[in-house]
């Protein structure tokens, strides 16, 4: 597993996660996975945000996805990442590349 960053006992963030990785953040006691990376960012060269929603939910976690362009965080952004973090299951796991963006959007939905 990718190593984690946690913020507080409700959410930890992560760079870009694999399938496999999956596995690990359900057995890490997590409920439910935001990925915050655009498909389409650096080509698209990491897994389809569908394809591991796909995957996610075969071992029971939810997932979302809020995509969000690195430094182009907005209000309207944050405002649709608190409604998810008051609707997921925690523990939540948000991932982008490094986890900056994750990290962001959680501070400021506080």
């Amino acid at each position: 597993m990718k190593p984690l960053t946690e913020i507080d006992a409700h959410f930890s963030t992560s760079p870009q996660i694999d399938p496999e990785d999956l596995i690990d953040i359900k057995a890490a006691g997590f409920k439910s996975v935001i990925c915050n990376r655009p498909d389409s960012e650096d080509g698209g060269a990491h897994p389809d945000h569908n394809f591991l929603e796909s995957e996610a939910r075969k071992l029971g976690l939810e997932f979302a996805y809020l995509p969000v362009i690195p430094g182009q965080i907005n209000d309207g952004h944050v405002a649709q990442f608190k409604t998810l973090i008051d609707k997921l299951p925690g523990p939540v796991l948000g991932y982008c590349r490094m986890g900056m963006r994750a990290k962001t959007l959680y501070e400021r939905s506080r």
